[in-house]
């Protein structure tokens, strides 16, 4: 009845209508969800609407987590799983009265399951269920959770877990599954792209690769190795009993209900089998080319050549550099049911609506230019192959080009000039390259400072000696972030792509057929637009979003290449 009147009073506060609330509560009597989740799930109202509108029904105070720090004495009252299971968090403490922030402060069970846990009276408070879960997240480390799994698991010997113990029937309550679901939600949370789990002799190691550095993080004791790694090897489908040789899976994970792609790799080790899980999460997937961090002069270029009816176009970067976004927003922006899009990879990361992805399966004899070939008989509009690796596979990539279609393809080099002229070491005919290639993208991913710590300072001498930008260094406003609790203390908060760009123009076919070394390629790009990589970060170093350390670290230094004069660069920027 309860819930009922708080639907009453959105109805006559306006903020939802009769017809709307019917619906809701329609909805809720069969699956028995909360009527304001149901509500703010279906974008009736906000969930700020909500708390308020329960706050004042039920004269609960509303708290807002986001702009409070909670003693960690008081945080300690709650056992972790207990804050996680019923969603709230202990605030304050004052005699023997203890306010809870709940995303729920009806729920009677949680109450008087924490009243007799810490032996306080319970005063309640609403939060937002958002709030709550980056206060458990922040207040309660890894090593809480994982000091309850173990505790759960009970004393004594490791037990060896069976497939049916580890994925079958009671999976819900088995400590080994909880532990896995925790490493794996805690990297998700804190936008981890890998999980490392490193035997050692003595000891297991968990690491995760954030921003791109690689980070700790508590792990379970070293009895628990084989169960936690048999755990993960019968989720993605891996012979458990072969410890000998490299394997290769993925499974799905569900973490705050969004679908998790994870692809497993274990490598057999003198201490036992390392585990890497890569993180695939679907929310990340098609991004825009302006949140890949193409800038508006790049983007233009890429659009206009992205759109021609046939021709190779490259995308140069290291491995983790983000080659594979960038792909993928290139064929969803130009993606359309009037076209044929066949794509070959290895491996398929994600699945594209209306493209048709080939998984490369060299044991079965499914590789690269055999794929190509029969993907050529299927009349295709446009072609993804996921890297040029080796000569045969370059020629094929190349001949489907010159047949009509377009070819879209990653290439490992430093830079795109040196792209340009890569192919031709390969032992590809100039004449072949030159008719053929038509752009070619390079990129990097740099870290950026975190906005809610950001200073100004200025960087070392010997920095920006090396940046040359030492007879600048009073013209720009130099930032970094100073470390805060919402970026862990690292002053880094996401990654962003720096990119440049090669138009293969009539000039710079020619010294292609010329078999023209990669300076005379790049100094010949210049004239025609061609930004490098390290002046296209300093721009975001201009602009407070990059620290020049950084940019110094993920591209090539100013040294190596002919730059500009100074006022050239100030100009740039402007």
């Amino acid at each position: 009845m309860i819930k009922k009147k708080i639907g009453d009073l959105l109805v006559e506060k306006g903020l939802l209508t009769a017809g709307q609330l019917d619906e809701c509560l329609k909805e809720q009597a069969v699956s028995g969800k909360r009527l304001g989740e149901i509500l703010v799930e279906k974008q009736c109202i906000t969930e700020s609407e909500l708390i308020e509108t329960i706050s004042e029904r039920l004269s609960i105070p509303r708290v807002s987590l986001d702009q409070m720090v909670i003693d960690p004495k008081v945080v300690q009252r709650v056992p972790v799983d207990v804050a996680r299971r019923y969603l709230l968090i202990p605030i304050f403490e004052i005699a023997n009265t203890l306010t809870l922030a709940m995303a729920d402060p009806l729920n009677i069970i949680a109450i008087d399951e924490i009243k007799y846990i810490t032996g306080r009276n319970i005063k309640r408070a609403i939060a937002a269920a958002s709030e709550i879960k980056g206060a458990i997240d922040q207040y309660y480390s890894v090593a809480d959770s994982l000091n309850q799994i173990i505790a759960n698991r009970g004393e004594g010997p490791a037990r060896r877990l069976t497939e049916t113990a580890i994925a079958g029937r009671g999976e819900a309550e088995n400590p080994i599954a909880k532990l896995v679901d925790l490493i794996i939600s805690k990297a998700v949370k804190d936008n981890a792209s890998d999980i490392h789990i490193e035997p050692e002799e003595d000891r297991l190691r968990i690491r995760y690769r954030i921003n791109n550095t690689m980070r700790e993080e508590a792990a379970p004791p070293k009895s628990m190795q084989n169960e936690l790694i048999s755990r993960i090897k019968i989720a993605a489908n891996l012979d458990v009993s072969e410890k000998r040789l490299p394997q290769d899976g993925r499974f799905l994970s569900v973490v705050d209900g969004a679908g998790i792609d994870l692809r497993v790799s274990t490598l057999p080790t003198i201490h036992g089998e390392k585990i890497v899980l890569r993180i695939l999460d679907r929310r990340n997937l098609l991004l825009s080319f302006a949140q890949l961090g193409l800038n508006q002069k790049t983007e233009a270029a890429w659009r206009q050549i992205i759109h021609k009816p046939e021709g190779l176009i490259l995308i140069s970067g290291p491995t983790s550099s983000g080659k594979t976004s960038t792909l993928y927003a290139t064929l969803h922006d130009i993606n359309s049911v009037e076209k044929n899009i066949i794509t070959v990879e290895d491996p398929v990361e994600y699945s594209l609506h209306l493209i048709i992805q080939i998984q490369i399966n060299e044991k079965a004899g499914l590789t690269y230019p055999s794929a190509l070939r029969a993907i050529l008989r299927q009349n295709p509009d446009v072609v993804m192959v996921g890297e040029i690796r080796d000569t045969e596979t370059a020629r094929m990539a190349i001949r489907s080009s010159l047949t009509g279609h377009l070819v879209f393809s990653t290439i490992h080099t430093n830079d795109a000039p040196s792209a340009v002229t890569r192919l031709v070491d390969m032992g590809i005919e100039t004449y072949l390259v030159a008719s053929a290639l038509k752009g070619v993208l390079a990129q990097r991913l740099v870290r950026t400072n975190c906005p809610n710590c950001l200073e100004s300072y200025r960087p070392p001498d010997a920095i920006l000696q090396r940046a040359g930008l030492i007879e600048l260094a009073d013209t720009f406003d130099f930032k970094r972030g100073l470390g805060c609790s919402q970026c862990k203390q690292t002053g880094y908060k996401g990654l962003t792509g720096i990119f440049e760009f090669v138009d293969v123009n009539p000039r710079i076919t020619e010294l292609i057929i010329d078999n023209a070394s990669v300076n005379r390629v790049r100094e010949e790009a210049r004239r025609f637009g061609y930004v490098p990589l390290f002046e296209v970060g300093l721009e975001k170093v201009a602009q407070g979003e990059v620290r020049l350390e950084e940019l110094l670290k993920e591209t090539t230094y100013v040294e190596d290449y002919n730059v500009p004069e100074p006022e050239t660069i100030t100009v740039g920027l402007k």
